[in-house]
Order: C-alpha cells, then structure tokens, then sequence
C-alpha cells in the first residue's frame, strides 16, 4: 500500500490543479497494466491527508473541486504574501527589455540573431525571460545548426495589453520632427509656422492677435528695403544729370 501512496503522492504534488480519484486510478492502472480499484486510490489520498496534517509540514493535501491538491498551510500566509508582492516588484533589465523588443519586433528570431543585433551576449536576457514567460520557443530554425527560434507568448500579450501583434508601436512614431521656424517657446511661432513664412517672402494674412500682416517686411525688416531706397535714390540721380544735360544743350541752341 506504501508503494501506491507513493505513486499517488508523486501525482499530486506534481498537478498544477486539484487531480481527481479517477484521473490517478487510471494513471496507476495502465502503469501496473491492471486494474486498479477506486478504494485502493482513496485509500492513499486519505492516508496523505492525515499525514500532511502534522505541524512539521507547512503544506498539506486539500481536497478542493472535486479533487486534490498540495497548498501551503493558512499559517504562512502572511510570509508568503510578502514574498510574492516583493517578487512582483522585481522589473526587468535594460538588457532584458532590448532584448524582448527584438524578439517582438523580428520574431521568430534565434539567439545568434539578437546577438548580431545588439553586439553582445544575450544569454541571461533569454533565459530571464523564459522564466517569466514572456517569451517562448517557437520551433527550430532551418539554418546550420538547427538553432532555438524565439517569440513572444500569450502572457506577454496579455501584460502589455496587445490583441495582436500588430498593434505594437510602430518605430517610425518614435522619431521626432525638427522645426524650421523658431521654437515652441517663441511665442510667435503659431503664427510663423501656421504661414509658412521664410525670409524674402511676402504674405497676406492675419495672425492669431488679430494683426493684419500685408507683406514679409512688416515682421521680419530687413535690408530690403534699405536696397529699395538706394536703388530709388539712384534712378533720382539719374534723372537729374538727364535733365542738367537737357538744359544744358538749349542754352547752346539760343546762343
């Protein structure tokens, strides 16, 4: 009967749920390659409830949705609480983290791949976040070797709030745009940038304060209009020597 409790105990404590009777009779009966009885499994069960009941245990077998599981015992709860919720504090490297961006981004991608990417070895990084199952192994690729190729899981999915794949950030929208026309902090540079406006342009239109502007000089003065002055007071000088010469040639007609 110790030899079946044993086998017994194994399942139980290996079960990620509560196992029922008839799951572990059947285990046993095609183990033996006979026929098991239903009393004999019970039997075992509640020789393990018994025995895990003492106080040297701090886990015991409960029988909880119809089947068995191991727990910790209601005495530890508090140990355990702060055990978990400091685990739960614990984030990920920068290393870890570049490392499931690439994997997200070029998956499926082998090791040998993230590493020719990042130029460094990314052992830990991986093995880190396969034990967090964020990340799991998708197969094998077909290159020299046969290598491991990685992807990210469903947890990973779920932590970040993904549906698919596809709603991933895409890289393009982490580039930053440069301005042309001053800075944000201008305060005019709503209405400069809203206008297009560049030196040597001229413009019709109205700004934000309501002010009228007509044409590029009235908001950037400038050296064209000193050009425009010289140039107009050169064609004046012209016309005067014009006119002396005119002058000039009549006095000499009459005499």
């Amino acid at each position: 009967m110790d030899f079946l409790q044993n086998h017994v105990e194994s399942i139980v404590f290996c079960a990620t749920e509560p196992v029922k009777a008839e799951e572990i009779r059947l285990v046993m009966s095609e183990m033996f390659e006979a026929e098991v009885q239903i009393e004999d499994i019970e039997a075992a069960l509640d020789s393990l409830l018994v025995k895990y009941e003492a106080d040297e245990f701090s886990f015991q077998v409960f029988k909880i949705a119809g089947g068995y599981q191991f727990l910790t015992k209601p005495a530890y709860q508090t140990s355990l609480g702060i055990f978990l919720k400091q685990k739960s504090k614990k984030r990920l490297s920068t290393s870890a983290l570049e490392v499931m961006a690439i994997i997200a981004y070029k998956q499926p991608i082998t090791k040998g791949q993230i590493e020719d990417i990042r130029g460094v070895n990314c052992d830990y990084a991986v093995q880190k976040l396969l034990e967090k199952e964020l990340i799991e192994i998708k197969g094998k690729s077909d290159g020299v070797g046969r290598p491991l190729l990685y992807g990210t899981s469903k947890k990973f999915m779920e932590y970040f709030g993904l549906n698919s794949l596809t709603e991933l950030p895409n890289p393009k929208d982490f580039s930053t745009l440069e301005n042309t026309i001053g800075t944000e902090l201008d305060p005019n540079f709503n209405d400069f940038a809203q206008f297009g406006l560049m030196e040597g342009e001229g413009v019709q239109a109205q700004t934000s304060d309501g002010m009228e502007v007509e044409t590029q000089e009235e908001i950037f003065p400038s050296h064209h209009q000193e050009e425009q002055t010289d140039s107009e007071g050169e064609n004046s000088g012209e016309e005067n020597n014009i006119d002396q010469e005119k002058n000039g040639q009549q006095e000499e007609g009459e005499q």
